[in-house]
């Protein structure tokens, strides 16, 4: 089974500017799209089942899922009724496990949103777990939180680290997540390679790849021996993110 990751920012301007043509021939099973910004229910892909979840706010956040197969079901929001407002979360059930597909919040400059995010780390964490005891997950999405120094592109990080000095609570609140029995696919198959997922349209950073790793796959422990392959697409434009792609034999 393949499965697809992107961060849009913004579905109708993607579908405008055929962004999403090189995805097309992916041949990918799951296809899971965040910050899409749009309340419209275009088809996205023809051949594919779409779930959405707009959120309250027309133009802000959002979240949708594709499926060559009508899943069992899915559903938006947290199991334990978290505010689901913004559109921020899918659950998609198949016949073997949980598609989850996060657009996890930003805190912001100056931590304007940074209780918001830590309360919401925490109704994930338990989402996930109560899922867990169900059926193995498949975790993908923009967790806006770089992990680890290796995560960023070295020049970048007494920046980041000065004006976003929260980052320690919301790596932190990453491992707690990881502590559920899950792994970080990229950097368990790839445990000290520089691969980033999201770029600054500022300056030339794309260009000169300074970036950072925003995007990820999580995946139980026990679905770890059979992924096949993760692959950050970061040849694809079309966003400030690129996809990231995972196959895992099911």
């Amino acid at each position: 089974m393949r499965v697809l990751s992107w961060n849009l920012n913004g579905l109708l301007a993607s579908l405008k500017n055929d962004a999403l043509a090189p995805i097309a021939g992916q041949d990918v099973d799951v296809i899971c799209f965040q910050e899409i910004r749009t309340q419209k229910e275009p088809t996205i892909l023809d051949g594919y089942f779409h779930c959405w979840n707009h959120g309250e706010r027309d133009g802000y956040s959002g979240t949708a899922v594709l499926l060559k197969s009508e899943p069992i079901r899915f559903f938006n929001g947290f199991l334990n009724g978290f505010d689901d407002s913004e559109g921020r979360i899918i659950t998609v059930e198949l016949d073997d496990i949980y598609v989850v597909n996060a657009y996890v919040p930003n805190s912001q400059q100056n931590l304007k949103r940074q209780a918001y995010r830590m309360r919401w780390d925490c109704a994930f964490r338990e989402h996930i777990q109560e899922l867990m005891e169900d059926k193995p997950v498949v975790i993908c999405g923009d967790f806006n939180v770089a992990r680890s120094d290796l995560d960023i592109y070295e020049e970048n990080m007494r920046q980041y680290w000065a004006e976003q000095g929260y980052a320690s609570d919301e790596r932190s609140n990453f491992e707690t997540l990881l502590e559920l029995r899950l792994c970080d696919v990229f950097r368990e198959l790839h445990p000290d390679e520089r691969s980033y997922t999201w770029w600054s349209n500022r300056l030339n950073k794309r260009l000169e790849n300074r970036g950072w790793r925003l995007d990820y796959f999580l995946v139980s422990e026990k679905l770890m021996d059979y992924v096949r392959f993760i692959r950050h697409l970061d040849e694809v434009m079309g966003s400030d993110h690129c996809p990231v792609l995972l196959e895992v034999e099911l």
